[in-house]
């Protein structure tokens, strides 16, 4: 039996992280399409080729190069279990080209953890973090520096990046929400959604989507 799970969650939800535990906990492949879009870059695939065209044309890549990546990613044995996708699909037509892409392995889409975690708790998460020269990441409240501001090793003085502003991390989560709402509806009404509360521990977020997939499985 094969086992394809889709992990939806806003930036800051820990959709990452959980993707990877629950991979591991059931010897599933992650496919993360950022890790694709940059394997294909760096191998200079036909399809990396065509990602590249179209950002140095400052445009989205359109949905068929992305799906032709991920067809390309299931083909391979490691996948032959099922797989975890993270970051795949971003919209209901490319949830229906999954579909379709998992009907010709005689499969389908088993559960849709959906991490679900309250916009300022997202912010406090996202804006709190800070970075060294050498590239360390503090967060305020979660891993402060002992000395505020001030890098724990080489006393450098820490930065923002542009990305982990408030301003920017709510208008990230803004985008996110509005794109991904359709999608979540989608498999809501196909009954695969399922809720997990994203403010709990690590630990228990996995546990709990772990249910979630046992459940699915029965």
């Amino acid at each position: 039996m094969t086992t394809f799970i889709v992990m939806l969650g806003p930036p800051g939800a820990g959709k990452g992280t959980q993707a990877k535990k629950i991979a591991q906990e059931l010897a599933l492949v992650h496919i993360s399409t950022g890790d694709l879009f940059r394997e294909n870059l760096t191998n200079e695939t036909e399809l990396g080729k065509l990602v590249q065209h179209y950002m140095n044309q400052g445009e989205l890549v359109p949905d068929d190069v992305t799906v032709g990546m991920v067809e390309e990613r299931l083909s391979r044995p490691d996948c032959d279990k099922g797989a975890v996708l993270d970051g795949f699909p971003r919209t209901p037509a490319q949830a229906k080209a999954l579909d379709k892409l998992l009907a010709g392995l005689n499969s389908d889409v088993k559960v849709v953890p959906y991490i679900k975690v309250p916009e300022e708790v997202l912010v406090e998460r996202l804006s709190g973090r800070w970075m060294s020269k050498s590239g360390r990441v503090y967060h305020e409240k979660y891993n402060p520096p002992v000395v505020k501001w001030i890098d724990d090793i080489d006393g450098s003085e820490l930065y923002q990046r542009e990305d982990d502003k408030p301003e920017t991390v709510r208008h990230r989560i803004e985008v996110y929400n509005e794109q991904t709402s359709p999608l979540i509806a989608y498999y809501r009404e196909k009954g695969l959604l399922v809720e997990i509360d994203g403010t709990q521990g690590i630990d228990n977020v996995t546990a709990a989507i772990m249910n979630a997939i046992t459940e699915a499985q029965r």
